[in-house]
């Protein structure tokens, strides 16, 4: 493509606009996270898998309202209700109590409250789903370990396959992108479940790879002739527009996929869906805008580590 051919964009030189762009999408999620907390006590929209709880989804053969099944299930103190796919169908999503795991009676109460206002034969339970409150509260143990484990083993691998200047600016890089799609996911109240999870640990993957990709070619220009006296700005910008194509063919089908599977795939997965594209384009703009510049700022404030042994060889040659 002639977007691509002997491209010579100064990504390096816009860095600051990105770096902009990025502390407005961070003041947006933690104000987001703020509303939440205010609001409602948490700083994410968690789901039940976290919470403890029931979820049941309900079908009903006429059209009704959100405010009808808010009404039969007490009104005011009534459990959250949410359209889910459909227009006739939503999910009632309600608490149990603390130091209570008797999931079965609470989803039992939303049956029976819902019967006694609605016709049975004009709603059937789609489905259901009970955690109780210590499992979720494991799993959500469990999910935070999951996320920070994955960035200590993303540190170890690139700086035992690269250096560890590499391996900061990557950890850099993916803290970036997991905080900024949470950051959002807290802004559109987006439902945080065991698949939204999933969701993240899969950005992780993708963000590492598209990075190491630009590393990559950032040590074999470096190792080139001449790679190691030229301008680490200039070589840095020429490697990132020698991995252009690669990178943006890459994102660009795999966000088509993920589209369509938005449009085609339904309520069910729709979350989980929105996850992986807020993450692969976070994740391509980073291995761009934030992993190589801080690639850079790393080496500008501490070196490349080489050159602490060249002023110590002196020294050593003195002493002898």
């Amino acid at each position: 493509m002639w977007l691509f051919h002997d491209a010579k964009y100064g990504f390096i030189g816009m860095r600051r606009k990105a770096y902009v762009i990025s502390a407005i999408a961070l003041a947006l999620g933690v104000g987001g996270m703020g509303f939440n907390v205010f609001t409602t006590g948490t700083l994410l929209n968690e789901g039940v898998d976290f919470t403890g709880g029931v979820l049941v989804q309900v079908r009903f053969s006429e059209q009704v309202d959100d405010g009808q099944i808010r009404g039969a299930l007490g009104g005011a103190s009534a459990p959250p209700v949410t359209r889910f796919g459909a227009d006739n169908e939503y999910v009632v999503r309600a608490p149990i109590a603390e130091g209570s795991d008797d999931v079965d009676a609470v989803a039992a109460g939303i049956e029976s409250q819902l019967s006694a206002t609605f016709d049975s034969a004009t709603f059937e339970i789609v489905r259901r789903e009970s955690v109780g409150a210590k499992i979720g509260d494991e799993l959500e143990r469990k999910a935070i370990l999951a996320i920070l484990f994955s960035m200590a083993l993303t540190l170890l691998y690139i700086a035992f396959r690269f250096e560890f200047r590499f391996g900061v600016a990557s950890v850099i890089a993916t803290a970036h992108d997991v905080l900024i799609v949470l950051g959002l996911l807290a802004l559109f109240r987006v439902e945080i479940s065991l698949p939204t999870v999933a969701a993240i640990l899969t950005i992780l993957g993708y963000s590492l790879n598209d990075t190491i990709v630009v590393f990559d070619r950032i040590r074999e220009n470096l190792n080139a002739r001449g790679g190691r006296k030229e301008d680490p700005y200039r070589l840095v910008n020429r490697s990132i527009n020698e991995t252009l194509p690669r990178t943006v063919l890459t994102s660009g089908t795999t966000l088509a996929v993920l589209f369509s599977l938005l449009v085609l795939g339904g309520a069910v997965i729709r979350d989980f869906t929105i996850v992986l594209i807020l993450g692969v384009a976070i994740g391509t703009y980073s291995s761009i805008f934030i992993a190589s510049p801080a690639l850079l700022e790393i080496q500008r404030r501490y070196g490349t580590g080489e050159d602490k042994g060249k002023r110590q060889r002196p020294a050593a040659a003195a002493a002898m």
